[in-house]
């Protein structure tokens, strides 16, 4: 069970724009909902990587805090090195563009998350299927129980990593433009322009006869077609 009050450690507590600090845990796991791509951050060797990854979240997971579960391959390089430590797990959404009077003041609105802790290989085969079906459904709700069960192939391949999500901070940022003494008097247009993820039309492959199922639409549809 997780507190509404999102309370993060001296590892994960702004040190520079505070104001924007998120403490209502509730917006951390609307961010984790809408956001379709995580980046997972591990020292591998003799040097740090930053991956694009794949997740999902389970709010009443069996992890502190919650659940976040990432996807990847059982030969990535990363792996064995990222269960041998703490890792660093962020999420940004891209909200719009800040045009200030001063380049100073340009900026962007976001919504940014930062999860730290060790992870943990999901082996239990149980949690392992469901947190893969997550996956699958934080991409596109309702697709899992619309495809056959992974094979033992499939699932022998694909590594499922899980990361408490209790030691975690969230910064928003929205509006317009921050303001010195003395903007006021420069010349020139400010403002911000607003940015939205969206979704075409569904594109269906050459050999396939069926029509775009129910659930593919109502994805469109909700994240806005172009």
């Amino acid at each position: 069970m997780t507190t509404q009050h999102l309370s993060p450690t001296p590892r994960t507590t702004p040190t520079r724009g505070r104001n924007r600090q998120v403490e209502d845990r509730r917006r951390l796991m609307a961010l984790l909902s809408d956001a379709l791509v995580a980046h997972l951050g591990v020292v591998a060797g003799t040097h740090p990587v930053v991956l694009p990854t794949a997740f999902a979240v389970d709010e009443s997971g069996p992890d502190a805090g919650g659940t976040l579960y990432l996807h990847g391959s059982v030969a990535a390089g990363w792996l064995a090195p990222a269960l041998e430590q703490d890792v660093c797990v962020t999420v940004t959404e891209l909200d719009g563009l800040v045009l200030a009077r001063t380049g100073f003041h340009h900026s962007m609105n976001y919504r940014s998350a930062v999860v730290i802790g060790r992870p943990r290989q999901v082996t239990d085969p149980d949690e392992r299927r469901r947190a893969l079906d997550l996956v699958v459904d934080h991409m596109m709700p309702g697709r899992a129980a619309a495809l056959p069960p992974a094979t033992r192939k499939e699932l022998a391949a694909t590594a499922v990593i899980a990361l408490p999500l209790a030691e975690a901070s969230m910064k928003q940022r929205a509006g317009g433009a921050s303001l010195e003494p003395g903007d006021l008097e420069l010349a020139g247009w400010a403002g911000h322009v607003p940015v939205r993820r969206v979704a075409s039309a569904p594109v269906t492959e050459d050999y396939v006869s069926e029509v775009v199922p129910e659930h593919v639409l109502r994805r469109v549809r909700e994240l806005g077609q172009a």
